[in-house]
């Protein structure tokens, strides 16, 4: 076989090229390791500022009470349990991701928090939900880490109600007068804080080179576009650190 037909079976992990079938165990791994620190890193590495990116998307989700909502790569829960809140006893909020260790936390904090939501572990790539049922689909820090991006997009359009959001919150393309800094931050001081803190730096490597790979804003719209969304449109958070992207799925 060719060296270009071999290249069509490979995707980013990080900076290196890798089969595809390994991306989601490579993944998974990382995740593996950071879980029980995940959220303490978070907070370190965004100086907290995760917290207010993760509160302003769901004040643009605008979600009611007894709406359904699906929370991907929802790792410890955290959005889950705010749209829990909002949605009632009469909504539902799906929490699902690929890693169990990540899903683990998530449950045992629903549970501590008093809610029944159901935990689901799936592939986004495959989701396991008729078309058409969630009035939001969120996703927030994971599109990255997914190695068909379009293949995600078009289900979580699928999944989605006519008229309903499809949001991605996501690290993206900072402005380019702060990459220099921001550069220095992420390859520099994150591997060593990581290192420090969760006794994993190549991890904290990863991470800052997936979010170099990763689409920047007008591309992913493009994606998302593709993908069947319309009104398909984005908020730069922290100068582009961070955005949220919002599409709908049409009404047909």
């Amino acid at each position: 076989m060719s060296e270009e037909n071999n290249s069509k079976h490979e995707t980013d992990f990080g900076f290196k090229r890798v089969a595809e079938e390994d991306k989601a165990r490579q993944v998974r791994e990382v995740f593996d390791s950071v879980a029980p620190k995940y959220d303490l890193m978070n907070d370190v590495l965004s100086f907290g500022m995760h917290r207010l990116w993760k509160r302003y998307a769901i004040r643009k989700a605008d979600v009611a009470r007894g709406m359904k909502i699906l929370d991907l790569a929802a790792g410890t829960a955290d959005l889950s349990l705010k749209f829990a809140e909002l949605v009632g006893r009469d909504g539902e909020v799906w929490p699902t991701d690929i890693n169990r260790s990540m899903l683990s936390l998530g449950a045992k904090r629903m549970q501590q928090a008093g809610f029944d939501m159901p935990v689901v572990q799936c592939d986004c790539e495959r989701l396991p939900f008729a078309d058409n049922t969630f009035h939001v689909v969120m996703v927030s820090f994971g599109l990255r880490n997914m190695t068909h991006k379009d293949r995600a997009l078009e289900e979580m359009c699928r999944v989605c109600q006519p008229g309903g959001k499809v949001m991605v919150l996501e690290f993206s393309k900072i402005n380019r007068l702060l990459a220099p800094f921001y550069d220095f931050y992420s390859f520099h001081l994150m591997p060593w804080l990581g290192g420090l803190i969760s006794g994993d730096s190549e991890s904290y490597r990863y991470l800052p080179e997936s979010i170099r790979m990763h689409p920047s804003q007008p591309v992913l719209a493009d994606m998302m576009r593709k993908a069947g969304m319309e009104d398909v449109h984005w908020h730069n958070l922290t100068f582009g650190v961070c955005a949220l992207h919002i599409g709908r799925k049409p009404i047909k």
